[in-house]
């Protein structure tokens, strides 16, 4: 091996340090932490803390159903505006970009709240409706329930489904698109068999930046939901903070770990079909 050689795999272990640093104290040492405290009690090593996953199976159902609608709605309502930013100008692309992005600057506990304002009681859609209709309008129940939920989360996580589809559809090559056409493809085939299939990629990165958040959302549960119907984020939340009155970390991290588990799972059944596109080359069908 040269002098040269050496000193650049030297270089490379050297640069490898800070990430390693990083990912040791801000991933292992937590997850090693929920790990020891979801198997551990008052009289040390237990299994006993994970019998509290089967009691609040109902409430990790529901996180799980909720967190999938609003996926499935954040990929229907993304890909027409991801393709339709895709074909528009540079300068288009630009302005759509700045606009998708601009409401993320703005604080989560703010953006969440300003959607009490508008779905309440005395908000902003049943008063509109009240001035239409008469006095006499009895006001839509728009939140405290499961359809508010997911409407939050579809609005806080929609710009992740978005980004990365235009990001995909941005790499597909015209001449593709050109030559599908040329060979008598019409609008739909050349959407279902060349746009689609490239954009893979995008779609399942969307579907995981989307999926995971949502089904480890506490607050907007909280705001919207009204409290009524927990989801996993807030049991765990109250078993570490005491909010219900009793604080128990190790229930906390059993379910914790749960949320672990079926975001890993997520990510490698992602992972699994992205890796199945790329070895297709996101190939035309």
């Amino acid at each position: 091996m040269s002098k040269s050689s050496s000193v650049s795999i030297g270089n490379q272990k050297t640069n490898l340090v800070p990430f390693s640093a990083w990912m040791v104290v801000f991933v292992l040492v937590p997850i090693a932490l929920v790990v020891w405290f979801a198997f551990t009690g008052v009289d040390g090593f237990t299994f006993s803390n994970l019998k509290w996953i089967y009691v609040y199976k109902s409430t990790l159902w529901l996180s799980v159903k909720l967190a999938f609608i609003a996926t499935v709605i954040s990929l229907v309502l993304a890909y027409p505006i991801a393709y339709s930013m895709s074909r528009a100008s540079e300068k288009v692309q630009r302005n759509a970009t700045l606009f998708i992005m601009l409401p993320m600057w703005m604080n989560f506990l703010v953006r969440t709240y300003a959607w009490m304002t508008i779905l309440e009681d005395t908000g902003l859609i049943n008063s509109v409706l009240k001035a239409i209709f008469g006095a006499d309008f009895q006001s839509l129940s728009l939140i405290n329930n499961h359809g508010s939920v997911v409407l939050g989360m579809v609005y806080n996580y929609l710009p992740y489904m978005i980004l990365p589809i235009y990001t995909a559809l941005t790499k597909i090559d015209g001449s593709l698109l050109e030559a599908a056409r040329d060979l008598g493809a019409r609008g739909h085939q050349v959407l279902a068999r060349v746009i689609l299939p490239m954009s893979v990629p995008g779609i399942i990165s969307g579907i995981t930046m989307v999926f995971i958040p949502s089904i480890s959302t506490f607050i907007i549960s909280k705001i919207l939901g009204g409290g009524k119907d927990y989801l996993v984020g807030d049991l765990i939340e109250d078993y570490f903070l005491g909010n219900s009155g009793v604080v128990n970390y190790n229930i906390g991290a059993a379910l914790s770990l749960v949320i672990m588990i079926l975001i890993l799972i997520a990510t490698f059944l992602m992972n699994h079909f992205d890796k199945d596109a790329k070895t297709n080359g996101g190939g035309v069908i």
